[in-house]
């Protein structure tokens, strides 16, 4: 979002920095008449380049656009000092991400109801919200007074060496970073949405079923993956320290419908994939479906809910479309937040 962002220790950093001062935002609510909205602008999003704010000038409404996660995180405390009602996000996942990071430490388990305005490249929360793609801030308001929310909790990833946390949505490493790329690419083209998310999935699944046993799209990822103390379920097949792709998230609902997790359901849940088996590779369209079976599972195909999972990486990781470095991290769920919907 505000310049390079792969330097998660950089960000975490930022996001750790003590106040100087109890930043917890001031319930005010009953001496307006309208809602205090603060919005966090990110002019650079898709769908913000060349367009000007929504309606900036209307006295409830804080339009900020910091160029910095530190001053993202100033912006973040002055609108709690202010006392918002509602914390609006004017931009993509990635957007999303920082604010949640950078936010962490202000307003902690008492955080203002949030407003997703999807002006990204993907938007993949915007579709487990159920939110329109071209939802305005004014469709927005129009719906803070119907009073409708949805709680979402999101991915924390603790560093457990300095105590550090990242929030975001979808991690994934492996096989799911390759298709991040190819995503990337999608977007240079012109494709977003579901649209690029579904030319993703046929372009790796053409790649992983068809290429040769050296080819990039075939490796593993150096990766051990543990819960409470006890490694992860493995199948017989491939290098025992690999796996081929790794997925987590707390989302329930997913671009085009697909079900990587099985059936929808609340929590922190994994997708793992052992080795690419190409008759696994083949039942894939199948299985994003949520087909699940046991012998699925004796193949090298696991879908697991858990409360923490602590990952060991070899290899870079993608959080919410950036990259990040490989390293010891620590999964879990973090503030129950609540999202404004239609």
């Amino acid at each position: 979002m505000y310049g390079s962002i792969g330097d998660l220790g950089h960000l975490a950093r930022v996001a750790a920095t003590p106040v100087d001062a109890p930043l917890r935002r001031q319930r005010r609510a009953s001496a307006r008449g309208a809602p205090l909205v603060g919005i966090v602008r990110n002019p650079r999003s898709h769908r913000n380049k060349g367009k000007t704010p929504e309606l900036a000038d209307c006295a409830n409404i804080l339009v900020e656009t910091p160029r910095s996660h530190t001053a993202l995180r100033a912006t973040l405390a002055g609108f709690a000092e202010r006392g918002i009602d509602y914390l609006a996000v004017d931009g993509g996942d990635g957007t999303v991400r920082d604010v949640l990071t950078c936010g962490a430490g202000i307003f902690g388990d008492d955080w203002p109801p949030l407003v997703i305005l999807p002006k990204g490249k993907t938007n993949a929360l915007v579709v487990d919200l159920g939110l329109p793609n071209a939802w305005t801030l004014a469709q927005a308001m129009e719906a803070i007074g119907r009073g409708k929310t949805i709680v979402r909790r999101p991915l924390a990833i603790d560093l457990p060496r300095t105590g550090e946390l990242v929030h975001g949505f979808i991690l994934g490493t492996g096989a799911f970073t390759r298709g991040t790329q190819t995503g990337q690419q999608a977007h240079r083209w012109g494709m977003f949405n579901s649209f690029a998310v579904g030319l993703i999935i046929v372009w790796c699944l053409i790649q992983t079923m068809f290429a040769r046993s050296t080819n990039m799209w075939r490796k593993g990822t150096a990766m051990r993956l543990r819960s409470d103390g006890a490694e992860l379920p493995r199948s017989r097949f491939g290098d025992p320290s690999e796996r081929f792709v790794m997925v987590a998230s707390t989302l329930e609902r997913f671009p085009l419908g697909i079900r990587p997790f099985g059936k929808q359901r609340p929590g922190l849940k994994l997708a793992v994939i052992d080795t690419p088996l190409r008759w696994i590779v083949a039942l894939m369209p199948l299985l994003l479906t949520g087909f699940d079976a046991a012998f699925l599972r004796r193949n090298g195909v696991h879908r697991i809910d858990l409360d923490t999972l602590d990952i060991e990486l070899g290899d870079r990781f993608t959080l919410d479309g950036e990259y990040f470095p490989a390293g010891q991290y620590r999964l879990r769920q973090g503030p129950e937040l609540r999202f404004v919907v239609p």
